[in-house]
This record gives C-alpha cells, sequence and structure tokens, in this order.
C-alpha cells in the first residue's frame, strides 16, 4: 500500500462507512457511524470525530462522500443530474464543503421509460465503481440491476447512464413480511427449507408470468396451508416471489437486442445470489459485483477525476 490520500465515504440512510484509502483506492482503515437519518444535523461534527486520528496523523485530507449525505436529510442537498450522463458530468457536479476539502457526490434524475420521474442516490457512485472494475461495461449496451429497499434497474452504453427505474422490491417485501397475514414467523430456522420455499416462489411466480402480483400473493399463505411449505419458509417464499416479479417485468421492459442476455448485478452478495437466480430461471447469465467494491471502487474514481488529483 500506498501513503493515504483521501477519505472515502458512503453516508447511507441507516449507516456510515468511512475508509482511510490511498490513491488507487486500497482501504487502510475504516470506521462506522450513525446514517444520515440519526445525524440530525450533526455531520460535521461525527465526521470530524471519526476522522481526528485519521487528520492527526496525515494532515487535513480531502474526502469523497456519497449517499443520503447529499440528499434533503443529509448535510447539504446535492443535486441531481439529468440522464443521460457519463462519469465526468457526475464528478462535475459535486457539490463542495469545508471549503472544497469534501465533496459529495450528485444522484441521477431521469425521466423513465414509464413515462415517470425517478432518482437515485449513492447507487451511481456504486454505477461508476462497475464501469472501473468491468471494462466490458464501457462498450456497448448493458443492463445492471441494483438490488435493495429500492431495486434500481439501469441502462449503461459506452459507459454513460442512459435511464433507469426503481422497483420497491425489499421495502415491499418487508412491510408484506411484517405487517401481514402472509408470514406469521418471519425468522426462518432451516436454512434448507429457505431455500427450496425462495425456489418455490420463484418458480411458482414464473409459472404465470401473465398474472398480476396482487392476484399471485396470497398464494404465500394458501400453500402454507395446504402444506406445500412449512409456515417458518413463508417468508423466503415471499421473496422469492417478489424477486421474480420484479426481474422477469424488468428484463420484460429492458430486453432488447442491444442488450444482449448478461445482467450486472451490484450489491450485497446474498441478496444478489436470489437475483442471479431468478435470472437464470429467464435465461439470463448475470455478472455479481459486490456492492462495498463498487461504492469503494466508484468514489475512487470520483477522487481520481477531480480537478487536481489526476495522476
Amino acid at each position: 500500500m500506498t501513503a493515504p490520500t483521501f477519505i472515502a465515504g458512503d453516508w447511507g440512510t441507516s449507516n456510515l462507512r468511512l475508509f482511510l484509502c490511498d490513491s488507487r483506492g486500497a482501504a487502510h482503515d475504516q470506521r462506522n457511524g450513525p446514517g444520515a437519518a440519526q445525524a440530525h444535523g450533526r455531520f460535521a461534527d461525527i465526521f470530524a470525530t471519526l476522522t481526528a486520528q485519521w487528520t492527526g496523523s496525515h494532515g487535513p485530507l480531502p474526502a469523497v462522500l456519497c449517499g443520503m449525505v447529499g440528499s434533503t436529510i443529509g448535510w447539504i442537498q446535492a443535486p441531481y443530474v439529468p440522464c443521460p450522463t457519463e462519469p465526468q458530468e457526475i464528478v462535475a457536479a459535486c457539490t463542495a464543503l469545508e471549503a472544497g476539502r469534501l465533496q459529495i457526490v450528485p444522484g441521477l434524475s431521469c425521466r423513465s421509460r414509464f413515462n415517470a420521474p425517478d432518482v437515485m442516490r449513492g447507487e451511481e457512485t456504486q454505477i461508476l465503481g462497475a464501469l472501473g472494475l468491468h471494462e466490458q461495461l464501457r462498450q456497448g449496451r448493458w443492463i445492471l440491476c441494483l438490488p435493495g429497499t429500492h431495486t434500481k434497474w439501469a441502462v449503461v452504453e459506452n459507459g454513460r447512464v442512459c435511464d433507469f427505474f426503481t422497483a420497491l422490491t425489499g421495502e415491499l417485501f418487508a412491510l408484506l413480511r411484517d405487517h401481514s397475514i402472509l408470514v406469521r414467523n418471519p425468522q426462518g430456522v432451516d436454512p434448507e427449507a429457505d431455500a427450496r420455499a425462495f425456489q418455490k416462489g420463484v418458480t411458482d411466480q414464473n409459472e404465470f408470468p401473465e398474472a398480476q402480483i396482487l392476484h399471485k400473493l396470497f398464494e404465500c399463505r394458501s400453500r402454507q396451508l395446504s402444506g406445500e411449505f412449512p409456515a417458518h419458509a413463508a417468508a423466503s417464499y415471499l421473496s422469492g416471489m417478489l424477486i421474480a416479479n420484479d426481474v422477469n417485468n424488468a428484463l420484460r421492459a429492458l430486453s432488447s437486442s442491444s442488450t444482449g442476455r448478461t445482467v450486472f448485478l451490484i450489491g450485497a452478495p446474498q441478496l444478489t445470489q436470489r437475483y442471479a437466480s431468478a435470472c437464470a430461471l429467464a435465461q439470463y447469465d448475470v455478472c455479481q459485483v459486490d456492492g462495498g467494491e463498487a461504492v469503494l471502487a466508484g468514489l475512487t474514481e470520483v477522487f481520481r477525476r477531480l480537478p487536481g488529483n489526476n495522476p
């Protein structure tokens, strides 16, 4: 490793992760802290406290932060960059704080192919990281999926983010798991039974792709009562149904002869693996990208492209 050069930060709604990085993006050290929802106007103090040891040893290092730190509940509201856009346009729209020492990455906005406004904040940095980690994304047209509470589906072409849309898959799953009759025991106790139930959820959803998800969801209850899977595996079955519905409808909307049959999945490995299973049944290949690695690579890419930081 070379000497620390900058601080990279992923400041989401619930969690903050800070990294002390060298110029190549290798992390020397890490600090964790409260998310934007808990910061309540204390962003500067939290950042200074968590990085005090680093700045004491290495001086006032520059920093690049992404995520909800740039939202209406964040440190400062950073702009949305309209799509289509490319990496340098995103970097140029960073919002400066602390006399320019700290830069906040902007979010992205678009008019989706469903003729509706859409936004992302934080995922754009993961996309920048994926573009750096996977050279093939910089040529041709590709489908990207970033699973999560609000899953993002995006199309990139020759390294430019063309457009995207959002699916509330994760949030809907949590609401139905915790506040509906569909799942009475949200904690799985048998990994093998959970895996089988998830796969069954995907398969059952795929059996009638023309059926609306609202016409299918009660099967999570009725198939328990009929003994097709145990009650403790109901959450996994529900997850399979929702993810299969998300995947099938998104691919139908995004697929064309120019996008090919590969989906880049960017996120937490356990979740991207579930999406990979659904993509495979839809006869798509996948490339899984660890979300943590992608965001760090994206923050490093932003740092390198900022004025005065080019090697």
